[in-house]
């Protein structure tokens, strides 16, 4: 059905975004009989060999769109910065590694949250049976037990992973031998014969949408079966403007891309799922900061982990199967570890990395330095560093209301800046992560900072305390009785994983709320 036969329309819910919050919550809505639609900015991702290209990897494709692009003030790597959409959200890009949050990413420890306030109102017991739903979802393969801080557990993991290749043999060997405890990691991947196609280990997978569909990603194993039972799923819509009347939403603005054509919807209830950058900025244009008593944090406390990539470089081919190895964790430093003072408590993790295409480098690099470093990339294999990051009230989104983006959206700036402490517990990690390149057979090692905003959260955190907090438990919109915001903007604070899992089981936990007692 084309955008404009829904003009005007009421249902019982709107869902802005298909990434993890926005398809999770339809899930559960969908399954207890509600009317939904889901509005997405972005198109779906065709599927075929065209996915194993070298420009294929995200960024060099359309759907890295700059259609409302965000002017970086400070801590990025460019002036301007596209968001990634489509139908799936970042899912059908991402790497499929599926973490939950420990116990203790729950609490409020002091070394991480300092003087900004940040406190979850839930526990990981609140999460973990949406955890064990997210994981069959997705079906998640894992080593179930082998994860040395993994948090207990109401059920298995759904599948088992797949036999690791020789290079991450070869890491895991180097990790042992210095006492630390290597393992695989989760991943949202097919290995399975169930009528899907099994992954193929092929070295185009994060950053890559999978040609062949074994990815669980949003748009391949949630969405169309949603839509098989009833959810209206408009993609490319954008979501121009919240209207508030009194502490309801009354209408959402909407903009076809397709035609430019205008309409508006209206819903019971209205779920924001557009990312930890595209929810503040909306709710922002929509001019909504002034109704919720803590509107100060909307848009600040941007958190998007500090992350290297610590790269072994060999005297050959790193990988000389030439397969996919992005496969082992190294969790021992996540709390700490006496070999580390300096910061005290919390550090992060280690994920084994896998050796970037050639032609990623070639396309990503200017000319012609890409050209001449790619051959290159064959000797390198690594380590990704992620240390959780500080919550901080300067870190933030806002708005230019002088430059206006295709859609009359004011433009968002960003501004960004790690902590002392953020940056040390980085350097922490790349301590370990040198030895076992060293331990696996490397000559030298090449350190890669990642400045991109792929793992962002906490821009509209929910609380306990109403002035310090723009969402309550349920992720309702304070002052606003019928808005919930669930993708990652929500978290308090960032831990040190993945954030995609636990974006997913709070948004089955919301759907949930939502559906069994509404608004």
């Amino acid at each position: 059905m084309a955008a404009k036969e829904y003009k005007n329309k009421h249902f019982d819910a709107i869902i802005i975004g298909s990434g993890f919050g926005g398809a999770m919550s339809a899930h559960a809505l969908i399954n207890a009989g509600l009317n939904v639609l889901m509005l997405e900015r972005g198109d779906w991702v065709k599927r075929g060999p065209h996915n194993w290209a070298l420009n294929a990897s995200l960024d060099l494709t359309p759907f890295y769109s700059m259609d409302s692009p965000m002017r970086v003030l400070e801590g990025g790597t460019k002036p301007l910065m596209g968001s990634y959409s489509c139908v799936g959200g970042p899912s059908v890009f991402y790497g499929g590694v599926s973490f939950r949050f420990r116990e203790a990413d729950f609490l409020s420890t002091p070394e991480i949250v300092g003087a900004s306030g940040a406190e979850w109102p839930l526990t990981y017991d609140d999460f973990e049976p949406f955890y064990s739903q997210a994981e069959k979802l997705l079906n998640v393969a894992g080593v179930d037990a082998a994860d040395p801080t993994e948090p207990h557990r109401s059920a298995k993991y759904p599948q088992k992973p797949s036999e690791l290749s020789e290079i991450s043999q070869k890491v895991g060997r180097a990790a042992k031998s210095i006492g630390l405890r290597p393992f695989q990691m989760p991943l949202a991947i097919n290995y399975q014969d169930n009528g899907r196609t099994k992954c193929k280990a092929c070295t185009t997978c994060d950053t890559f949408a999978c040609a062949i569909s074994a990815k669980n990603d949003l748009a391949t194993v949630i969405l169309p079966k949603l839509r098989e039972k009833g959810l209206a799923l408009l993609p490319n819509v954008m979501a121009t403007r919240l209207n508030q009347r009194g502490d309801q939403i009354k209408t959402v603005d909407c903009l076809d891309k397709t035609t430019e054509k205008s309409f508006s919807v209206s819903a019971d209830v209205v779920i924001l799922a557009a990312g930890a950058m595209g929810a503040p900025h909306l709710l922002l244009a929509s001019g909504l900061r002034q109704v919720n008593p803590g509107g100060d944090v909307i848009g600040r406390y941007l958190m998007r982990h500090v992350n290297a990539i610590i790269f072994g470089i060999f005297p050959g081919r790193a990988d000389k199967e030439n397969v996919f190895h992005k496969q082992l964790c190294i969790l021992d430093y996540y709390f700490g570890h006496p070999s580390v003072t300096e910061p005290a408590g919390k550090l992060g993790s280690l994920q084994q990395m896998q050796t970037p295409p050639a032609g990623l480098v070639k396309g990503m690099i200017p000319k012609p330095f890409g050209s001449l470093i790619a051959p290159g990339v064959k000797l390198l294999t690594g380590l990704l560093a992620i240390a959780e990051d500080q919550p901080q009230f300067y870190n933030r989104i806002e708005l230019n209301a002088a430059q206006k983006d295709r859609f009359g959206l004011p433009q968002p700036q960003v501004r960004h800046r790690y902590s002392e402490r953020d940056i040390a517990a980085l350097k922490a990690l790349t301590k370990p992560a040198k030895k076992i390149m060293r331990r696996a057979g490397a000559l030298a090692h090449y350190v890669h900072h990642i400045r991109t905003f792929s793992h962002a959260v906490g821009t509209v955190r929910m609380g306990v305390n109403p002035k310090t907090s723009a969402l309550d438990e349920n992720c309702r919109f304070r002052g606003i009785e019928n808005l919930f915001v669930i993708d990652g903007s929500f978290f308090p604070t960032s831990a040190a994983v993945n954030p995609s899992l636990t974006i997913s089981a709070n948004a089955l936990r919301v759907g949930n709320f939502i559906g069994s007692v509404g608004v």
